[in-house]
């Protein structure tokens, strides 16, 4: 795609800022639509197990399509579907990849995890472990934004980055019990 992968776009300075607030949570809605098709409208469901930001292609009007459908698998109600660690390391479920167990929580974590990255420029890395642990969420919106861009001042963009990013934190909580599928993600992503 002509703007490459989500990834090159958020680590070269100059395209990064190009991507401004709503062009960001524009394309993270982009992925969560995507997903909640693959796990929702698919029959069987598919599960793409290796959403990361280089999985996420940009096109000339900056929209996000999730790509690389290499790692993906198609659930089998009638199997366990244990499987081999797919994914990239640092996108990858903790807890998932100890059961080897696929299901549509594989993606979910993983969304979580570029959503923040999106919204704050660069893997969320240590962020994970102070948003996952934390009893009191002591992180606050400066601390996440990429500071490459000017802090949003329209109110409703500033609005939309909070949705974004509560949306984030429940998809990477500490049990997966917990996480959100990904149709009430795209559908909290819409209101």
């Amino acid at each position: 795609m002509e703007k490459g992968s989500l990834f090159c776009a958020l680590s070269d300075s100059e395209l990064a800022v190009q991507v401004d607030w709503i062009k960001r949570v524009n394309i993270i809605k982009d992925v969560a639509h995507a997903l909640a098709y693959m796990h929702h409208d698919c029959s069987p469901p598919i599960v793409h197990r290796d959403i990361s930001s280089n999985n996420i292609l940009l096109n000339s009007e900056l929209e996000g399509f999730v790509a690389d459908f290499g790692a993906a698998r198609l659930l089998d109600t009638d199997s366990s579907n244990q499987t081999v660690i797919a994914g990239t390391l640092g996108y990858i479920a903790p807890e998932l990849a100890y059961n080897m167990i696929v299901t549509e929580k594989c993606d979910v974590y993983s969304f979580g995890v570029v959503a923040l990255e999106t919204i704050g420029g660069k893997h969320p890395g240590d962020l994970l472990s102070s948003l996952n642990y934390s009893t009191s969420c002591g992180t606050t919106l400066e601390n996440i934004l990429d500071k490459r861009l000017p802090y949003p001042t329209d109110r409703s963009t500033e609005k939309e980055i909070v949705r974004v990013c509560n949306v984030a934190v429940a998809c990477i909580r500490t049990d997966p019990k917990c996480w959100p599928t990904m149709i009430e993600v795209s559908r909290e992503l819409s209101c």
